[in-house]
C-alpha cells in the first residue's frame, strides 16, 4: 500500500502538467485530428516513460490460466490485486469469418476495450490478420500461402477487399465509447514481426516498398479515408536486428509512426537461451531512435513461456530494463492460454514466479492499472 500511495503521489503532478500537449514539431501524434484523449494518453505516456515503465498482459481480462470469459478478472489481478496497465487485444476475428461471427468479435472487443478504458487502463491491438488473398491462416507455414502484400496494396487484385477489411475495423474503433461518451484510443500495433518469415507479411514474402506501401495505406485509409482519430500507431519489428541502419531497414518514415517498438522473446529466454546483453542492445537501439525522432517507444512483446525461472521477473526482466536506461512506455508479455497447462506468460496463484512477479509488481519502476491517474486527461 505504501508503495501504491507514493506512485499515486508522484503520478498527480506527471499526469495534470501546467502544459499544453504540443501540437507541432517532435513529440506530435501523426494525426493532426487525433481525439484530445488519444493526444492525452500520447503525451501522459511520454511523461511516464523513463521513470517508469506500464506494466501490459495479451488477453489478460479476456481468458486465463484455466478460466475464460470471468468478470473483472485476470491472473495477474488475482496475484498482485490489480489488472496490468495495459491490456493486449487482437483484431484477428475480424475477416474471413461469416459475418455472424465477425459481429459477435465486434462486441466481444467492444465490451473488453470499453471496460479497460472505464477503469483507467490502456489498451494495443495486434492483429494476426488470416491472409486475405489464399484465404490461409495468417503464418506463412501453409503449403497454399500466397505472397498478398503485393495483391492488397493499390493496384493489386484484392486492394478493394482489403479496403473493405479496413473498413469493419474502422465501424469498430469508431463505436468503442466509454462511460463517458468520449472514444476509447487504442494502440494499433499492424504487421508486427515483418523482419521474420513467419507471417505473410514477413520481409522474405514482399519487397521493402511493397511493405512500406502496405503500411502507408493502411494508415492512410483508417485515418483520412475513413475519419478514424482515436488510433496511435506502434511499428514493432522482430529481434533481427543488430544496428539502428538494420532497424530501419522497413521504416515507413517518421510520419508514418508514433511508437517505435520491438518484440523480443530470443533473448529474455525463449528455449532456454539467453542473450540477455544483446537484449539491452537492441533495447537501446529503439530507444535511442525513438527520442531522436520524437516517436515513443514501447517492448511491445516479450516473455518467457512456462516461466520456469523462478526470478525472471527481477533479476532478468526488470534488471535489463533498467540496464539499458530505455525511455520506453511499456513492456507487455504474451497470453496465457486457457487449457494448455505450460503456454503461460504471466503467473497466477501458485506458479513458481508469483513471489518475484509480487516484487516486479511492487518495484516504483513499474505501473500496473491502479497506479494510472488520469491517464486520458490532461490540465487545462
Amino acid at each position: 500500500m505504501k508503495r501504491k500511495l507514493s506512485v499515486g503521489i508522484a503520478l498527480l503532478s506527471i499526469l495534470f502538467p501546467a502544459v499544453s500537449f504540443p501540437q507541432s514539431g517532435k513529440g506530435k501524434l501523426i494525426d493532426v485530428h487525433a481525439s484530445e484523449e488519444t493526444k492525452a494518453l500520447y503525451y501522459n505516456l511520454k511523461e511516464l516513460s523513463g521513470e517508469h515503465i506500464l506494466f501490459g498482459h495479451q488477453h489478460a481480462t479476456q481468458y486465463g490460466h484455466g478460466w475464460r470469459g470471468d468478470e473483472n478478472r485476470s491472473d495477474v489481478k488475482s496475484v498482485t490485486g490489480s489488472h496490468p496497465a495495459v491490456i493486449g487485444v487482437d483484431f484477428s476475428g475480424l475477416s474471413g469469418r461469416p459475418d455472424s461471427m465477425i459481429e459477435k468479435e465486434k462486441a466481444s472487443l467492444r465490451k473488453t476495450i470499453a471496460d479497460t478504458y472505464n477503469r483507467g487502463g490502456v489498451t494495443t491491438a495486434c492483429w494476426h490478420f488470416n491472409n486475405p488473398v489464399s484465404k490461409t491462416n495468417f503464418y506463412w507455414n501453409d503449403s497454399a500461402a500466397v505472397a498478398a502484400v503485393k495483391n492488397i496494396i493499390p493496384g493489386g487484385s484484392h486492394n478493394e477487399k482489403y479496403k473493405s477489411i479496413l473498413r469493419t475495423i474502422a465501424d469498430l474503433v469508431k463505436s468503442i465509447k466509454g462511460n463517458d461518451g468520449k472514444l476509447v484510443p487504442i494502440i494499433f500495433r499492424p504487421y508486427h514481426e515483418f523482419d521474420g518469415g513467419w507471417f505473410w507479411w514477413g520481409k522474405p514474402h514482399c519487397t521493402k516498398d511493397e511493405f512500406i506501401t502496405l503500411w502507408r495505406f493502411t494508415i492512410s485509409y483508417l485515418r483520412d479515408s475513413l475519419g478514424v482519430h482515436n488510433l496511435v500507431y506502434a511499428f514493432s519489428p522482430d529481434c533481427l536486428f543488430n544496428s539502428e541502419m538494420e532497424y530501419l531497414e522497413r521504416w515507413p518514415g517518421n510520419d508514418w509512426v508514433d511508437i517505435a517498438g520491438v518484440d523480443d522473446y530470443n533473448d529474455f529466454g525463449r528455449y532456454g537461451k539467453y542473450n540477455v546483453d544483446s537484449g539491452i542492445m537492441k533495447l537501446k537501439i529503439v530507444s535511442d531512435y525513438a527520442k531522436k525522432a520524437g516517436k515513443l517507444a514501447a517492448f511491445t512483446e516479450t516473455g518467457l513461456e512456462s516461466i520456469p525461472s523462478p526470478t525472471w521477473w527481477t533479476e532478468t526482466l526488470l534488471a535489463a530494463l533498467k540496464k539499458a536506461k530505455a525511455q520506453f512506455t511499456y513492456v507487455l508479455v504474451w497470453r496465457n492460454d486457457t487449457t494448455s497447462p505450460t503456454h503461460f506468460y504471466a503467473p497466477f496463484p501458485g506458479q513458481e514466479s508469483e513471489a518475484d512477479f509480487l516484487k516486479f509488481y511492487n518495484d516504483p519502476y513499474t505501473l500496473f492499472e491502479n497506479d494510472l491517474k488520469g491517464i486520458y486527461k490532461l490540465k487545462k
